[in-house]
């Protein structure tokens, strides 16, 4: 989506231990009498004493996160300085819309007129009433303003801040589930210390949530990331069914809360659900024995390859019959836009291109590498990930081989390799989301955010230090306990002596907002026009009139509906090939009152030819581009010039239509005549 350009000016101012899980169990020293001589009692208080400090460890880095990257929001902004007009225009695009509905809950006479007027909203898109809690996902605004309106504290802090607070309070969940599922996984609570300092270090490619506070998945991934540390706690074995129970509660509230939170969380469980599935297909999980894992090793393929189609034909049959039964076409733009992006022909397809032009949906650029490669995140990665994944493919083939010959490797010493459920999970759920931020790189923050859990667990994980010293010929007990501590804890030092500066830097650096042109376009639509008046324009900059004005919008970023998105091509003949007479029709026709018109939108250079967003109109409409270059054959010149450049000359065939009511350096605002 084209965003707008903001200003950002500088500011004038005067040993680890390990836990008591899945560890080889205490050699132990009997009397004659029978009694135990061991150190069992010390060894218990050990571990007390280790799980005591590792969770202090987490907290107080999930703690100190979340006051980072508060911290660089306020010196970024200088956000306790600013007008409140300003801190509102910096929820850029759907970030501004979604902040919207918690202000107005704030503002609601009470709480019950607030869910009236979201239920039946008739000012997010005109000449319709929508319910804006079936369209959005915007439960956690709604709970937050209530939470917000019925606790004490309305005089010590203002509602803005109680909203970023939670927010960034959130990170602090996140840290410590990362922490927590590298924790479990390696069992030493240094593999935590160690993915969470990655995570602060790789900030720039692991979140935004310090620039774009109320985008949905920065409410949804530390959900997220707690439902992935209680999955990888419930496949470990030997599980009494009271941890069975409380974990399981914990992945069902976990998911509960990710799925209420992010529009795109069908997508993620979908994957979720085909880590699970390979992992069973290959009899990586403790499950029950089925026919499928049954049989010489050829018949077990055969029936493999058969389930894998199977389940792939039965979901494609199952998701197209309830979509014609229940007439579902919100997500159609999506497969439009995967059918372009993989190259399964092209598309003149105005949502798919809008998307496929976008650098967010492209794939990930190749200076993230190097970037992950800095804190040597990157490279361990690859190094973990080639190991685990080697002693994944000898286990699975193992598991397929049948007992006869897993008796045979093991009479031959070679079925040394094991794979734990929980790592072997987490090794699918790593692949899988690779996959996906490689494809589009939106979605990086999933990958990147557990990259820092995987790489930190092989770097602390007995399994894969014993699998490389073996390879080498080197291994004995005492080595390998030597490279499971020593390595991290050097990867430690490296990350501090060469980061710390910077991060000390990044805080004393001191900024301020600067964007006086969206000021002056908001303070004018609040002084000069009527509450009930509607505004046409981009998506985005709408996001931002209605949060500050309270003004009707025809159109929004939240691009998850069909009749939103038709609406959305419609609006946007504004920047087209049309005659005034068409594009007054098409506005008048969603009751617009006022336009608001862009020049960096009108006059764009920051996509290429052919991703400018009046390309996209061109080709749409069948006319030829701007610019040298070539067109498609069957593309023609347009009867009209650009309306966006040509209604500025005030001709009058234009200003019979359109009369300008406002205008600055960025902005020109004009007003429809009211024919009869």
């Amino acid at each position: 989506m084209t965003d707008m350009m903001t200003t950002v000016r500088h500011r004038r101012v005067g040993k680890g231990t390990e836990g008591a899980e899945d560890q080889p169990s205490e050699e132990k020293s009997v009397k004659p009498d029978g009694k135990i001589l061991s150190d069992h009692t010390g060894g218990k208080l050990w571990n007390i004493l280790s799980i005591t400090v590792g969770g202090i460890v987490a907290i107080s880095l999930g703690l100190l996160t979340s006051v980072y990257v508060a911290t660089l929001h306020e010196n970024d902004l200088w956000f306790s300085n600013i007008k409140e007009v300003e801190r509102e225009i910096s929820f850029r695009t759907e970030c501004g819309l979604y902040y919207s509905y918690y202000k107005q809950m704030i503002q609601a006479a009470s709480i019950q007129q607030g869910l009236h007027g979201l239920v039946y909203d008739n000012k997010t898109e005109s000449v319709r009433t929508i319910n804006i809690l079936e369209r959005m996902n915007v439960y956690q605004e709604v709970f937050l303003s209530i939470l917000y309106r019925i606790l004490p504290i309305q005089q010590y802090l203002e509602p803005v801040y109680f909203y970023i607070y939670t927010l960034f309070g959130l990170q602090a969940v996140y840290i410590i589930a990362l922490y927590v599922t590298s924790w479990l996984l390696s069992g030493t609570w240094l593999s935590g210390l160690l993915a969470a300092c990655w995570y602060i270090t790789n900030r720039i490619d692991t979140t935004r949530v310090e620039f774009t506070i109320p985008l949905r998945e920065n409410w949804a991934l530390p959900f997220f990331a707690v439902q992935i540390a209680a999955i990888t706690y419930l496949l470990r074995t030997n599980l009494q069914p009271a941890q069975e129970r409380l974990t399981f509660m914990a992945v069902f509230i976990a998911t509960f809360l990710f799925s209420l939170t992010w529009q795109f969380n069908q997508f993620m469980m979908l994957i979720q659900a085909l880590a699970l599935f390979v992992l069973d297909c290959f009899d990586l999980l403790p499950t029950a024995k089925k026919n499928l894992k049954k049989g010489p090793l050829l018949n077990r393929l055969g029936k493999l390859i058969f389930h894998v189609l199977l389940v792939l034909c039965l979901t494609l049959l199952i998701n197209k019959f309830i979509k014609k039964i229940l007439n579902l076409e919100s997500d159609e733009h999506i497969f439009k836009f995967l059918k372009a992006k993989f190259g399964f022909g092209a598309t003149r397809d105005f949502d798919a291109n809008l998307y496929l032009c976008e650098e967010a949906f492209g794939l990930l650029p190749l200076n993230t590498f190097s970037r992950l490669s800095d804190t040597l995140l990157f490279y361990i990665y690859v190094f973990v990930l080639f190991f685990m994944t080697v002693a994944a493919v000898i286990v699975a083939f193992r598991n397929l081989s049948g007992s006869n010959q897993v008796q045979l490797m093991e009479k031959m010493g070679e079925c040394t390799i094991t794979l734990k459920p929980d790592a072997a999970y987490n090794l699918i759920h790593t692949v899988l989301f690779g996959c996906l931020a490689l494809s589009t790189m939106r979605m990086k923050y999933l990958w990147t955010s557990h990259m820092c859990v995987f790489a930190s667990f092989g770097l602390c994980s007995t399994e894969v230090w014993k699998l490389v010293l073996k390879c080498i010929h080197l291994y004995t007990s005492q080595r390998m306990h030597v490279m499971k501590y020593s390595i991290p804890i050097i990867t430690l030092l490296y990350i501090s002596y060469k980061f710390w500066p910077g991060i000390m830097d990044e805080l004393s650096e001191l900024r301020e907002f600067y964007d006086p042109d969206t000021v002056e376009l908001m303070n004018w639509i609040k002084s000069n026009t009527p509450n009930t008046a509607v505004f046409a324009g981009s998506m985005q900059l709408l996001a931002g009139v209605k949060l500050c004005t309270g003004r009707t919008l025809t159109n929004h970023p939240h691009y998850e509906d069909k009749n939103l998105r038709e609406r959305t091509k419609q609006i946007y003949q504004i920047y087209a090939k049309r005659s005034p007479e068409d594009v007054y029709g098409i506005l008048r026709s969603f009751g617009t009152d006022y336009v608001i018109l862009e020049d960096s939108i009108c006059y764009e250079r920051r996509h290429s030819r052919g991703c400018r967003l009046r390309d996209l109109l061109d080709i749409a409409n069948g006319h030829i581009m701007d610019g040298l270059g070539e067109n498609e054959p069957d593309l023609k010149p347009s009867m009209y010039p650009r309306f966006c450049e040509e209604i500025k000359k005030n001709l009058p065939s234009y200003t019979t239509h359109f009369i300008r009511v406002f205008q600055n350096k960025t902005f020109h605002v004009y007003k429809l005549a009211k024919h009869k």
